[in-house]
């Protein structure tokens, strides 16, 4: 059994040819390389033919998305934990179609509670296999709404009343409260109810997971998709350089996109901002199949773990060795100094200090902060995606097509 930290993986990976010359100065810095960061390179080099230096810290491109072929097993596994696209924003969809083809897969979740297994989301298959009878859709609503009327949603105080304000104390107590006390590794008592802004219960048997217009994973997987970004020959990559290292170089003098720890970047001078991460325990089985499905999530509350994944399952198009799968249990923790961030925890304390950190970022010369960590925000990849062609399209193209100021900032693009 292999146990991964984020903060300490370490991974390697050709990043693709470049010819840039490393003697030149490049016309624009983008520190990280995840789709945030990679977009900004190609848009800069391809529309704008500027030279583009990326500067990535990790060993390999991609940030989380990074995924690499397991030899003996020939499966894809996604390092940093499982990557599935999707969006309803069309301009995104059209531009990753650019460097991929996408397959016709769609997520499904199943959740695991007391020996049985549901699908999920919350719909009307498992409402009728939870409570043991056959609803009809309008059945099932007035059962649920009979079960939330035990609390106002207006009046919660915290996340256990606003939880059941809207889908009711048994559906909450099996598919709610174990995995989110995992997942925060508190009292669901104890959280805010600012923390869920609804819990959706779709009242049919559709069980796909996300309701966009577009779906899929990249057919020759993500690392071959994040390489075809980064080809253009004006694109120079430099993994293991950390950009604070050598910031001397650059800042103040070239326009430079940042990517990560806003705080970092700023000494953690209004202190360090909170976030989640994920340990991942990965191992090889001699059985063909595991569990069935990518993602069963894991509710028994005295289960440590928050989900298993299955990567095998994403890509049934593709052969594998037979009798083998790779499973990884996913576990949830605080993240601590040198974890990789994951999910901002965004305590009234945590917005405080983002606001004193925007305030920094618009006084830094020549500076534009992006992506998760750069703006302290959750960011899926298509929304990271789409922010970093707004970015270019609002602050960079502007800047260098048109001779308009380069204004630093961005911590609340």
């Amino acid at each position: 059994m292999n146990t991964l930290n984020r903060g300490a993986e370490k991974l390697s990976e050709s990043a693709p040819s470049n010819t840039v010359d490393q003697t030149e100065t490049p016309d624009l810095v983008v520190v990280g390389s995840g789709f945030f960061g990679l977009t900004i390179a190609e848009r800069a080099a391809n529309e704008l033919g500027l030279k583009v230096l990326v500067l990535e810290r990790r060993d390999h491109i991609g940030g989380n998305a990074y995924s690499e072929f397991d030899e003996e097993t020939g499966i894809e596994v996604h390092k940093y934990g499982t990557h599935l696209f999707h969006t309803s924003n069309k301009r995104v969809w059209e531009y990753v179609n650019r460097f991929t083809s996408f397959t016709n897969y769609q997520h499904r979740v199943f959740a695991k509670y007391q020996g049985q297994v549901y699908s999920f989301p919350m719909n009307l298959g498992l409402i009728n296999q939870f409570f043991g009878k056959a609803h009809t859709p309008d059945e099932a609503r007035a059962l649920i709404a009979e079960q939330a009327s035990e609390f106002k949603t207006s009046e919660a105080k915290n996340l256990e009343e606003k939880a059941i304000s809207l889908i009711g104390r048994p559906l909450y107590e099996a598919f709610v409260k174990g995995y989110t006390g995992k997942q925060w590794q508190t009292d669901p008592k104890e959280l805010s109810p600012d923390i869920i802004t609804r819990l959706p219960v779709r009242y049919t048997f559709d069980n796909r997971y996300f309701n966009d217009d577009f779906e899929g994973l990249p057919v020759d997987g993500y690392t071959a998709w994040l390489n075809k970004m980064a080809e253009h020959e004006n694109i120079e990559i430099r993994t293991g350089v950390d950009f604070l290292e050598v910031a001397d170089e650059y800042k103040g003098k070239i326009p430079v996109v940042y990517t990560g720890p806003v705080d970092e970047y700023f000494n953690n001078s209004e202190g360090r901002l909170s976030w989640r991460t994920i340990d991942l325990e990965q191992e090889t089985l001699d059985v063909d199949d595991f569990q069935g499905t990518g993602v069963v999530n894991a509710n028994d509350p005295e289960l440590p773990f928050t989900r298993v994944l299955e990567f095998k399952h994403l890509h049934p198009e593709r052969k594998h060795t037979p009798g083998k799968t790779i499973v990884v249990h996913e576990y949830s923790r605080f993240a601590e100094e040198g974890d990789e961030p994951y999910y901002p925890i965004n305590t009234a304390e945590d917005r405080a200090k983002l606001l004193k950190y925007r305030e920094l970022a618009k006084a830094e010369p020549m500076v534009l902060f992006g992506g998760r960590l750069g703006t302290y925000k959750y960011l899926d990849m298509h929304m990271a995606i789409g922010a970093a062609l707004s970015m270019f399209d609002n602050k960079i193209k502007p800047h260098f097509a048109d001779g308009e100021e380069f204004k630093s900032g961005g911590v609340d693009a």
